[in-house]
């Protein structure tokens, strides 16, 4: 006789299942659509949620649901970010033949995947669902988004826009279907039963992606490492700075975690963040910052993307109307160093080394902790150290004088992919470390043609080096 557990979970199933088939009618309906047909869903989908006023109410909907981050910063996410992602994929050609090799004779077709699972974080529900559905739906997929419970209305409203825009340009609604009622085990069926999970949130659902038997992509753990080198334009990178500390109320996981500050120029940039509204604490006050950050080794949901003032009541300590985020001198990293992992608030810490060299060994460090293979970042004017922050560092991403939040899954000021999914490699135990795109969200056939003149193997002095070849005989 099943069990009640049992039962629930075969109807958890079977709901899920349900959703599922209604996705996939949508998507067939879709699975021969032309480039142009494409491209006038994913621009009605984006305007019903982005267009004036609109995103106005999306954002103060969202701070008033979540209670998490801020409007201003809900508001670019989802009135600009939203826009960038569409003009980013806007002339891509998604259909048909995408790609050809002359020189191999090869051709490459883009083929739908079908039904994709998408998880959405609570810190980021505003643009997520958007760019997910329009990555898809570039794809010729059809979505079901899953939401943090926590954002679960915001969800259904943005959904709801989506699908109401779909069908007036002639598509079906469930292209974008939303789980209104959301819980783990719907969440884990849905990653189950879909064609390609694309799983952006905490790590324990980004592990059970990878662990639902269907093919994922998951992200890793975001704990973003800033240098400020002796080259740099200081008042510039203490703007940018704060910009990233700051964007949202730090909601995002690209937000500056630590800061590390080269010996020439620690004393006049820790000025210039303090006159950007940093405040530096004191041992008593990093002793209560820590305790009200961190409760059981697990960030405190109830300090996730609040205000400086709200998190130093919290703590017990006070700080003056004008500070906006918080410095903590720091020196060490790993688990006797909790500053040194991702904070999910304004709270950064900040370190100092005598050259570049010790920056790139600072960062290695804290990123071997946390957040190893996301991104780092540098303000500096000297190519060499750029490059040998890149070469010397296990990232993926290497932002240089742009303030990491809102640059490292692209802006209007650089080339990188528009996304909120930033694939971290083996480093942090990803499938891929692109942005990822609707180009991950395709399956493509490759057509092979004969080459005019077949290639011809080289002797073997010229393929393995006489050397080698006297080396190893």
């Amino acid at each position: 006789m099943a069990t009640a557990l049992e039962m629930d979970q075969t109807d958890v199933a079977a709901e899920v299942a349900e959703l599922i088939a209604r996705s996939r009618k949508a998507q067939e309906q879709i699975a021969n659509y032309t480039q142009e047909q494409v491209d006038a869903l994913i621009r009605a989908m984006v305007w019903s949620v982005c267009k004036p006023g609109m995103s106005q109410e999306i954002a103060q909907f969202t701070v008033d649901e979540t209670q998490l981050g801020n409007y201003e910063g809900k508001f670019l996410k989802i009135d600009r970010k939203t826009r960038a992602a569409l003009y980013d994929i806007i002339d891509d050609k998604s259909v048909g033949v995408i790609e050809e090799l002359p020189e191999r004779n090869i051709v490459k077709i883009a083929k739908p995947m079908g039904v994709i699972g998408a998880l959405s974080p609570s810190t980021n529900p505003e643009a997520t669902p958007v760019i997910k559905s329009i990555h898809a739906v570039k794809g010729r997929n059809s979505i079901i988004i899953a939401p943090h419970p926590r954002s679960k209305l915001t969800n259904k409203k943005i959904v709801d826009l989506m699908r109401a825009a779909i069908v007036k340009m002639g598509a079906p609604a469930d292209l974008v279907i939303a789980i209104e009622s959301p819980s783990v085990e719907k969440t884990n069926e849905l990653m189950r039963q879909c064609d390609r999970v694309l799983a952006t949130g905490g790590s324990p659902m980004v592990k059970a992606a990878y662990s639902s038997g269907t093919p994922a992509l998951g992200v890793g753990v975001g704990n973003a490492v800033i240098t400020v080198d002796d080259t740099a334009n200081l008042d510039e990178a203490a703007e940018k700075i704060r910009i990233s500390k700051t964007l949202d109320n730090a909601a995002s996981c690209s937000s500056d975690n630590s800061v590390i500050l080269l010996d020439a120029i620690y004393d006049q940039m820790l000025d210039k963040l303090k006159a950007q509204g940093g405040y530096v604490v004191n041992a008593e006050e990093k002793a209560k910052l820590q305790g009200a950050i961190w409760e059981d080794g697990h960030i405190n949901a109830n300090v996730v993307a609040q205000p400086a003032q709200f998190i130093a009541d919290f703590a017990g300590f006070s700080v003056p109307e004008e500070v906006k985020f918080f410095i903590v001198p720091e020196t060490g990293a790993g688990p006797d160093y909790p500053f040194s992992g991702e904070k999910m608030t304004v709270t950064m810490a900040l370190y100092r080394a005598k050259d570049i060299d010790e920056a790139i060994a600072l960062t290695n460090a804290i990123q071997a902790y946390q957040g190893q293979g996301h991104s780092c970042g540098i303000y500096s004017n000297s190519d060499e150290n750029i490059m040998k922050l890149a070469f010397g560092t296990k990232t993926s991403r290497v932002m240089v004088n742009q303030p990491q939040a809102p640059s490292n899954s692209r802006n209007l000021w650089n080339g990188m992919r528009q996304t909120f999914s930033l694939g971290c490699g083996s480093w942090g135990g990803n499938g891929t470390n692109s942005n990822i795109s609707w180009r991950d969200l395709i399956n493509e056939t490759w057509v092979s043609k004969p080459l005019a003149t077949p290639k011809v193997l080289p002797s073997d002095e010229e393929l393995f080096g006489k050397d080698i070849i006297e080396k190893i005989s």
